[in-house]
């Protein structure tokens, strides 16, 4: 059979009227067989639409003895007639249907509704599920839709180390790289790069560097963190977004996030949304609705201090009481988003002790011009913040934290050479995946979840 002669589903769909009553090849998976004894019904599906086609076949198929034997999961190839079925939808006539690939009867996808948890363990099949098919669509979708938002405003996509001699965070859950023997004693000086290395956690640092030089660079890659959680929301390998921008300060990049994050979900509204409506019904959800009121809210901004204020005055008790000075819970930022201000939400100039080392310091010394992007249904969405670009002021906070300026100096001479207001943000890529599906388990919207003891695909 000639390749030119096999169409995908997704070319039929384009243009169905087109395609009923002509005869046509295609190849996929079967994802439901219901025989009776005179015809047989086939849920076919080929990956390239989320629709399945209903293959029909009766005697005057080929070889219908070797055709009923066909069992859930097989690759098929499949010829006939495409004609309305009584939904209006096209479905194939079957003149020949040849197994590509048998399937075995202990084919755990059978026809029914299987668990999240139970798929996990079956994380190498469950791409072809209609759910999963949905959840990975989506997030190929949104992935493209972050180069193609920054390649078309002439930003560099920098690929930056995934092995690295620092920590960026300063928080020290890292995964360390060596290949010293497992039980022997360890000498620095003798592994393979003669100091200590880890997975890196973020690209920012090196992309700061790129920045500088190219005025606006952004980083999307592989990022992996030791923390040993098993919440919903934390995995030890996952995707980050960063973009690095120069000549642009606080309210500049609470500019960016938004247009960035209004972008992308207008994308994945344009192109994904059968995927969306079947995402929606399976998660009894608003999702649509959400994602359009995004795309048209006003992001509220209020500093740390003003959304503490609001927390505290709230007609509601909460079950950690908000404290200036310290972090938002869950509960707060549902509060914020969901209830007092009905829409996202920047909250910015948070309290200089809980954040990072390289965030601006504010004249008051006790913030910095940090920033969380909050939204309704997900919370804290991004997190970002201008760069300190004052050499002493950094030397200084990073001797309050412990964090080798001789480790560092390379970051540090950025601030000597030319350098320049600037700011970025990072966005956990699946966090934004579970918001654009609402699926509430980040194991569900990575192909291979990497969590506390499981590595095992």
């Amino acid at each position: 059979m000639a390749k030119r002669d096999v169409l995908d589903l997704r070319d039929i769909v384009s243009d169905a009227r087109a395609f009923e009553g002509k005869t046509v090849t295609l190849q996929g998976w079967v994802r439901n067989h219901r025989k009776q004894k005179n015809i047989g019904f086939m849920e076919f599906f080929d990956g390239t639409v989320l629709a399945p086609m209903q293959i029909v076949y009766d005697g005057n198929v080929q070889d219908f003895a070797a055709v009923q034997a066909i069992r859930n999961g097989a690759a098929i190839a499949a010829t006939g007639v495409l004609v309305a079925g009584r939904g209006g939808e096209l479905e194939m006539q079957a003149q020949q249907i040849t197994l590509e690939g048998d399937c075995t009867e202990d084919y755990p996808l059978q026809p029914k509704r299987h668990t999240l948890e139970f798929l996990r363990d079956i994380a190498y099949l469950r791409p072809r599920t209609r759910l999963f098919q949905a959840v990975f669509r989506v997030r190929s979708i949104a992935a493209q839709a972050v180069h193609n938002y920054f390649q078309s405003r002439g930003y560099v996509y920098v690929h930056t180390p995934l092995i690295t001699g620092n920590d960026a965070e300063g928080a020290g859950n890292t995964f360390t790289v060596t290949t010293a023997e497992p039980g022997k004693p360890y000498h620095e000086e003798e592994d393979f790069f003669g100091k200590r290395t880890a997975l890196a956690v973020t690209g920012q640092l090196e992309a700061e560097t790129y920045a500088m030089a190219y005025k606006r660079v952004y980083t999307f890659g592989p990022t992996f963190r030791a923390e040993n959680s098993n919440t919903k929301t934390h995995a030890a390998e996952f995707w980050m977004i960063e973009p690095e921008v120069c000549f642009c300060d606080l309210d500049g990049l609470m500019d960016l996030e938004e247009d960035f994050l209004k972008a992308i979900v207008r994308e994945v509204l344009d192109k994904a949304m059968p995927e969306l409506t079947f995402l929606q019904g399976y998660a009894k959800s608003n999702l649509i609705e959400k994602l359009e009121k995004l795309t048209t809210s006003t992001v509220a901004r209020v500093t740390h201090k003003e959304a503490i204020d609001i927390l505290q005055k709230a007609p509601k008790a909460f079950e950690h009481p908000a404290v200036q000075g310290e972090d938002l819970f869950k509960e707060h930022e549902k509060y914020l988003t969901e209830e007092y201000f009905g829409s996202p939400v920047f909250i910015y100039d948070w309290p200089k002790d809980i954040k990072a080392f390289y965030m601006y310091q504010n004249d008051d010394g006790k913030t910095v011009a940090a920033v969380d992007l909050l939204v309704p249904g997900s919370g804290e969405l991004m997190g970002g913040s201008q760069r300190e670009t004052r050499y002493d002021l950094l030397i200084a906070r990073m001797n309050e934290l412990h964090i080798s300026a001789e480790q560092m100096d390379w970051y540090l001479q950025l601030r000597r050479y030319g350098g320049c207001t600037h700011s970025g943000f990072g966005m956990g890529f699946e966090r934004l995946v579970m918001y654009l599906t609402d699926i509430e388990n980040i194991r569900d919207v990575i192909p291979y979840p990497r969590t506390p003891g499981n590595c095992d695909f």
